[in-house]
């Protein structure tokens, strides 16, 4: 079989642009008696090789023996060749007319990267996975990997070989570069994720369908580059601790590969940098985040309530120390700090009204300062107790014993202002949320 055959996958089975355009709802899959009616296999498992001749047979039968026995959905592997020049395709050929549920495709260029994207782009599996060819990776694992996927959790699921639980068996070099890759990848593209290079992966095709287009790399940094990709878009990514036996007879040539890694963080990087990415279409995964809902009864904006008020409660802050600082050349400190908060607060209720709570026009904005003069009193109280405190106890503090504890009291005092004028003041608008335009409705 070759690629020709196989574009009754994502990219053929009658979506409209439109429809392309707009991710899907993540929802768990089918279940397994619905998907087998179905004729389409829920997961398609990626073998990619390159002259595995030895190798390929004993995979294979191994793979297809553990999903027939443990795995309960129908399933497909796919051998991948990439252009091998030994007898690998007579051997894949012949796994593909004696198993069902293999099937063999060949592409005559070379790159890991290039026939997972090949395959998963023309794969009609609504869950793609992959794993190399040796079996490194302990196969109980592919169940917990694709169990996130197959239920609509996560986006994507990595097998770890750095997470805590996992158990490895290999040499001390390839474990020193491996931490060493992922410590690189940590500092210059800050991954959240521990382990990039691990042949053990799987990808909800919709989610494939929209983030392949973006990955360059053909060869081995590809894994790296689309989960830099899928994390920086706000993606899930699920992972699994596994149990792996180092392959003492890798055929992967570790300089060259670090090299071609290296060059790949830095073109990744430096397109982070400059914006160069289309990650907006990501942005919002497939419309299911709770906090996109319009929920009857929950209240919404708080946080961005809380960033209007601290912007204004920074430059309050500010504006009643210089008030403060310029009454007290004159008078006493009671009376400093007395006309410096009632200043500060008047422009204080002003500025939570507009920029905080969204409050336009003059309705209400008498009543409002009114209130606000109250949350005022209650500032005043905290803050001229705090003072007088200090008084009792040091008899003539110094001006910046004195600030200190005005920001201290302050401080409470801020708090208790928010909660009084979301609750009391502006209880209206605490639920405000900006209402959405058509077209941003549109690209979601």
């Amino acid at each position: 079989m070759t690629t020709d055959s196989l574009r009754s996958g994502p990219g053929a089975n009658g979506r409209t642009s439109r429809d392309r355009a707009r991710l899907p709802v993540r929802a768990h899959l089918p279940a397994c008696g619905a998907a087998a009616a179905s004729g389409v296999p829920v997961l398609d498992v990626v073998v990619p090789v390159y002259n595995e001749e030895k190798d390929l047979r004993p995979c294979v039968l191994r793979l297809h023996d553990h999903l027939s026995r443990t795995f309960p959905y129908a399933f497909r592997i796919t051998v991948a060749d990439n252009a091998s020049t030994d007898s690998t395709p007579a051997v894949a050929a012949a796994l593909a007319a004696e198993l069902r549920g293999v099937r063999y495709v060949r592409l005559e260029e070379k790159g890991r990267g290039r026939a997972l994207r090949t395959v998963w782009s023309e794969s009609d599996a609504p869950v793609l996975a992959y794993m190399d060819v040796d079996l490194s990776t302990d196969l109980n694992a592919l169940l917990p990997l694709v169990a996130p996927l197959i239920s609509g959790h996560s986006d994507l699921a990595i097998g770890s070989r750095l997470a805590r639980s996992a158990r490895v068996v290999r040499g001390s070099k390839r474990e020193f570069i491996s931490r060493a890759y992922n410590l690189i990848l940590r500092s210059s593209l800050a991954a959240g994720f521990s382990d990039a290079q691990c042949g053990f992966k799987a990808v909800r095709s919709e989610v494939a369908e929209r983030l392949l287009p973006m990955v360059e790399d053909s060869g081995w940094f590809f894994d790296t580059e689309l989960l830099v990709l899928a994390e920086r878009a706000g993606l899930r990514i699920h992972e699994v601790p596994v149990d792996w036996i180092d392959d003492p007879d890798s055929t992967v040539h570790i300089v060259r590969t670090a090299a071609e890694d290296l060059k790949g963080v830095w073109r990744v990087g430096r397109a982070l940098a400059v914006g160069a990415l289309p990650l907006d279409r990501l942005a919002r995964p497939f419309g299911d985040d709770p906090r996109d809902r319009a929920l009857t009864g929950v209240e919404r904006g708080l946080a961005r309530q809380l960033v209007g008020f601290c912007v204004v409660g920074v430059l309050s802050t500010l504006f009643y120390l210089a008030l403060y600082s310029l009454f007290r050349l004159g008078v006493g400190p009671q009376l400093a700090n007395g006309g410096a908060l009632l200043v500060s607060a008047v422009a204080n209720t002003a500025a939570n009204r507009r920029l905080t709570f969204g409050v336009r026009g003059r309705d209400g904005a008498v009543r409002h300062q009114a209130q606000g003069l109250v949350v005022f009193a209650i500032g005043l109280a905290l803050t001229s107790g705090s003072l007088a405190a200090l008084g009792a106890a040091t008899g003539s503090p110094s001006h910046s014993t004195e600030l200190a504890v005005l920001i201290t009291a302050n401080l409470a005092a801020t708090v208790l202002r928010f909660l009084l004028l979301r609750a009391w003041v502006f209880p209206a608008h605490a639920c405000l949320e900006p209402e959405p335009d058509s077209d941003s409705e549109d690209v979601r």
